[in-house]
């Protein structure tokens, strides 16, 4: 068998570079025969180099480096017939990928330990226009923070240059007439944004979706109805409760297997592929089910596609800032807050 890393050498402060000779190991004592290539500053330097190592015949192509480094290697494979078995070593920012398959954030080697083991996970894809999406697709205000946010403050302040970003783009909150078409249903109203997610890891929060199955060929969908300051704090706090926020009722909530989102009123609705500037909607996303086999660490899937298991697992999260979440708008000194989402 034939494993190809492909890392980025500036993730992680350079921790994958010095550490790839024991990564390089770890993959021949599980009975590799491994290589690695970096990455360069060319376009999609990922991308090219996992289609390559595919079309070359590798058994199994390693993602080293933050979730960027996931989403290309995967869009490097997705396309083709003979698609490798990934695996991921997680050294960027946030991790989700990485953190919604339980595996090691926080020691290289350990994730390599993990790829060793041999679990693999059949895991869904979604796909926007000729774009792959691993993780999660979002529209509207402050979607678009992560491609907003520049590398190298990325970098130095990790995920506090995101909520340094995001107060500043608080102030130009507003909602937009979108219509957002899934399946069962339709959306046709004012919203400031919506999500579409593929595992329960988004920005760092582990409780997005208390009732997400990997690999059962649904989405799950939120539209945010609301662009008041006082009400998506107050849907912050509830997804940090434990999921609170799904019976929300400035949110719409539901599972699909598809969505059809565009704008209505002419303002300008931009898309967001795993972090990356994904074009401008009207736009379709697909899912593709059980797309990619992906080696992780946990139980929380579906079955093989040819037995899937259309139960939803019940759902706990943590409980902290409850005093955000009972506050009332009365309470709230600053009354100046921008218009509410409301018709």
């Amino acid at each position: 068998m034939r494993a190809r890393v492909i890392y980025n050498p500036t993730s992680g402060r350079e921790m994958l570079k010095k550490s790839m000779i024991d990564i390089l190991q770890i993959l021949e004592e599980a009975g590799y025969e491994a290589s690695a290539y970096a990455t360069t500053p060319e376009p999609l330097s990922a991308t090219k180099e996992a289609e390559r190592a595919a079309l070359a015949g590798f058994d199994l192509i390693v993602a080293a480096g933050g979730d960027g480094t996931v989403n290309e290697v995967v869009n490097g494979i997705a396309g083709l017939e003979h698609r490798p078995t990934v695996g991921i070593i997680p050294a960027g920012t946030t991790n989700d990928y990485a953190r919604a398959l339980k595996i090691p954030r926080s020691n290289l080697l350990d994730a390599a330990r993990v790829i060793a083991d041999g679990n693999v996970i059949p895991m869904d894809i979604g796909q926007s226009n000729d774009t792959y999406f691993i993780n999660i697709a979002a529209g509207g205000y402050l979607t678009d923070l992560t491609y907003d946010v520049p590398a190298k403050l990325k970098t130095i302040f990790g995920y506090l240059a995101y909520l340094v970003k995001g107060a500043e783009k608080i102030p130009q909150l507003k909602p937009m007439h979108m219509r957002i078409e899934y399946e069962g249903g339709v959306y046709d109203g004012m919203a400031s944004m919506f999500f579409v997610a593929l595992t329960n890891s988004v920005g760092g929060f582990e409780t997005i979706d208390p009732n997400i199955v990997l690999g059962d060929g649904k989405f799950t969908l939120f539209v945010v109805k609301t662009a008041n300051i006082f009400e998506i704090l107050q849907l912050l706090a509830q997804v940090l409760n434990g999921g609170r926020h799904l019976e929300n009722s400035n949110v719409l909530y539901t599972h699909t297997s598809f969505v059809k989102a565009e704008s209505l009123d002419g303002s300008r609705l931009m898309i967001n592929l795993d972090g990356e500037y994904g074009g401008d909607a009207p736009t379709l996303f697909t899912n593709h089910q059980q797309h990619i086999k992906i080696m992780g660490n946990t139980s929380d899937y579906a079955d093989p596609i040819e037995e899937v298991d259309e139960d939803m697992l019940e759902g706990a999260g943590t409980g902290f800032m409850k005093e955000v979440e009972t506050l009332h708008p009365d309470e709230v000194n600053d009354k100046r807050l921008p218009y509410d989402g409301k018709n």
